[in-house]
């Protein structure tokens, strides 16, 4: 996806800054250059390909859900302030939630309608301030405590709802709510139910994969690096993991193992292929990293790992391993 496929029809800026102690909410919609519209492009980019992002379904009686029931372009100021109150709201009795800009805008990919709440966390910045003194200007720097996000930087709190079937996508993040750290994007403001992130799916593959070669392969550290390289190669062939072709790699004829990764998955509910989308996700996987216990820590990329042109394990008479780097021409050292 690219930001010249985004469409942006409005756009509305209001202030949840917890500080104050109300909201302050814009009558008008937002009147930008085409600089902070590239801006705000680049944001819900970064936001629709991000395997961070859960798919959400809204519960019936979501409130947030009969306001959508209702929207069209003509109410879009009036359900933009119904939004950002409510989510004031929430911000206001609960300080440890971050204080932000929420940028409501309509905008249309491919002629498909969307809703886009971006919530602009504040971030502390110095910046310089002039003011008049008896021997001319006075230049100073002082602590701006309201910058928005840039556009080289993710945001961690945004809600985009499709407009047609009312599907709902959600990066969050959890915060004390009560007493207790939860997502409340999802279960205080939309009053959704949401599912594990494309990331988060992939974190419980590789974890269960490890625990069971811990458990059945405890010192066979070479299980370790295979699994790591068959997950690597299912990702830059496909896309994708495919958890019984993985499986079938590193487990053949153990279908005890099988059974018991299958069961991890299943209590998650994580389908037979899990797809992502974002290079971040999948560049733990393009290195294999190994910390001996003698201290060393050596990183090899997966390439030239699975060649076997250069670097070799060795297992010794005396149960020791010795790692052989093969055809190094210069070696830098920092």
């Amino acid at each position: 996806m690219e930001c010249s496929d985004i469409r942006i029809n409005k756009m509305i800026v209001h202030i949840l800054d917890s500080t104050v102690g109300m909201p302050v909410l814009a009558d008008v919609p937002l009147e930008y250059e085409s600089g902070f519209g590239d801006l705000i492009r680049g944001h819900l980019v970064k936001i629709l390909t991000s395997d961070e992002r859960k798919k959400c379904e809204f519960y019936p009686d979501s409130l947030v859900l009969e306001w959508m029931n209702q929207y069209n372009q003509d109410n879009f100021v009036t359900t933009s302030k119904q939004l950002a109150d409510r989510l004031y709201g929430i911000m206001n009795s609960n300080l440890d939630i971050p204080a932000a800009d929420l940028i409501v805008v309509e905008f249309s990919i491919s002629q498909k309608g969307y809703l886009g709440l971006l919530k602009m966390n504040y971030k502390p910045s110095y910046t310089h301030y002039t003011e008049p003194h008896v021997a001319g200007n006075q230049n100073d720097i002082i602590l701006q405590k309201a910058i928005l996000p840039s556009e080289s930087q993710k945001l961690s709190e945004a809600v985009i709802i499709d407009l047609t079937d009312y599907k709902v996508q959600v990066l969050e993040k959890k915060y004390e709510i009560n007493g207790v750290k939860e997502n409340y994007l999802s279960k205080h403001f939309l009053q959704c139910q949401s599912k594990l992130s494309q990331k988060t799916k992939v974190a419980i593959v590789t974890k269960a994969v490890e625990e069971i070669n811990q458990k059945y392969y405890e010192g066979e550290f070479d299980k370790q690096l295979e699994a790591k390289s068959a997950i690597n190669q299912q990702l830059e062939e496909t896309g994708s993991i495919d958890l019984k072709k993985v499986t079938d790699e590193l487990y053949k004829e153990r279908a005890e193992l099988k059974e018991e990764f299958n069961e991890k998955m299943e209590k998650y509910q994580i389908e037979e292929v899990v797809t992502v989308e974002n290079k971040q996700t999948t560049r733990r996987f393009e290195k294999q990293h190994i910390t001996t216990d003698t201290g060393i820590e050596i990183k090899i990329p997966m390439e030239q790992y699975k060649s076997g042109d250069s670097v070799e394990f060795i297992t010794n008479p005396d149960g020791t391993i010795s790692v052989l780097l093969k055809n190094v021409g210069k070696i830098k050292t920092r």
